[in-house]
């Protein structure tokens, strides 16, 4: 069964790219760790977590691109997924200071003893647990996009006015996460953590393994992906998509389609947040704005939604331009950003890799064309002489 699964993923484009992930998850900390500085060929520690951080932006557009490019979902609230999933590594990152902290308090995070907090509130329980708190990762994200999605799909809601509940849920989101009694932190979050699973977490050989487990589920998230999408189930998901109405005439149930996928997309985002949170250090809830669901489409958009590699590429793209952008031309950023979608939506509009296999598609079309046509006339030369 899972040989079965694994088959049905993999075409060329999957295994170049899968190959490609697990090729950089060796290669990168080995030119970190074994390859001395002074070499031109010796990768800094601080570029590991940045790129590490690029791999979880990639997993998170990854995500997108399976409700929006094969299922038709415009969600605008899969930052909400993503930042939950930084919250559970956050908060078991908290549970690891222990003693160590400001105040010396063995339980409490700080932020919990400079507000007067007396005990550990119950849903901290069990977070200072490694396995729990991976649990919750899936589990948190995976819960409320089944919560949001029972009601949002069996309401039949479609097209833009499901885009915007997902962003209204994501702002509301934000503003409960602001409050110093929600027991989050407040607005400086999560941070100052220690060690996770007993290294330290600034350490160059434990950021070098946090890059390596981003590419590895990476690659891992994109082969389910494309199991998923090359299936029968996929079939009918990109039937949803073009034809809702036709699919649902048909006796498929479609809230039931969309439900599973939006589930499936929002545990692969909770993944990308629980990676993201110890390479870049901090989880607050400016993770919750609107505006990064916002550029996790445009990133999506830019590479080639429902492509599955598009989205990765469009996400390392456009981040390695931002933080060109924000170094050279902080001002400009957001200008170029938006020009940036632009010009995709006018002159790509099936993005980076969506426009490169259109016009791979329809070079073959025509050379397939052209060898029938030379085969109709290699057919009629004989009854010409005759």
């Amino acid at each position: 069964m899972i040989t079965g699964f694994v088959l049905r993923a993999l075409d060329g484009k999957i295994v170049v790219a899968i190959g490609i992930l697990l090729t950089t998850a060796l290669l990168v900390p080995a030119l970190n760790l074994l390859v001395p500085p002074e070499s031109a060929f010796h990768v800094p520690t601080y570029a590991v977590s940045l790129f590490g951080k690029y791999l979880c932006y990639a997993l998170l557009a990854l995500a997108l691109d399976l409700v929006w490019g094969y299922c038709g979902i415009l969600s605008l609230g899969h930052g909400a997924f993503f930042a939950l999933g930084g919250y559970a590594m956050g908060m078991y990152l908290m549970r690891q200071i222990g003693s160590r902290g400001v105040y010396g308090n063995p339980v409490l995070p700080d932020f919990m003893v400079f507000l007067n907090w007396q005990e550990l509130p119950w849903f901290w329980y069990g977070f200072d647990m490694f396995p729990f708190a991976m649990l919750m990762v899936l589990v948190v994200p995976g819960l409320l996009a089944f919560l949001f999605g029972w009601f949002a799909f069996r309401s039949r809601v479609n097209g833009v006015y499901l885009s915007i509940i997902t962003q209204a849920m994501t702002y509301a989101l934000m503003l409960a996460f602001f409050r110093n009694d929600m027991g989050f932190g407040g607005n400086n979050g999560l941070t100052d953590y220690k060690e996770i699973l007993g290294f330290p977490v600034q350490a160059a050989g434990t950021r070098n393994v946090l890059f390596a487990m981003s590419a590895i589920m990476l690659a891992l998230c994109l082969l389910i992906a494309s199991a998923i999408v090359r299936s029968k189930f996929g079939k009918v998901l990109v039937g949803v998509r073009d034809a809702e109405s036709r699919v649902r005439f048909l006796g498929f149930r479609v809230e039931n389609i969309k439900l599973f996928t939006f589930v499936v997309s929002a545990m692969m985002a909770g993944i990308a947040g629980a990676l993201f949170v110890p390479q870049v250090g901090i989880i607050n809830p400016g993770e919750f704005a609107p505006a990064n669901s916002i550029e996790v489409v445009v990133w999506t958009a830019v590479g080639g939604r429902g492509t599955l590699i598009g989205p990765i590429i469009g996400a390392v793209l456009v981040n390695a331009g931002k933080s060109f952008f924000t170094g050279a031309f902080p001002e400009f950023w957001l200008y170029a950003l938006g020009g940036l979608f632009i010009a995709v939506t006018l002159f790509l509009p099936k993005g980076i890799v969506g426009t490169i296999q259109h016009g791979w598609n329809a070079r073959k079309q025509l050379r397939s064309a052209a060898e029938r046509e030379k085969g109709r006339d290699a057919d009629l030369l004989p009854q010409a002489a005759e």
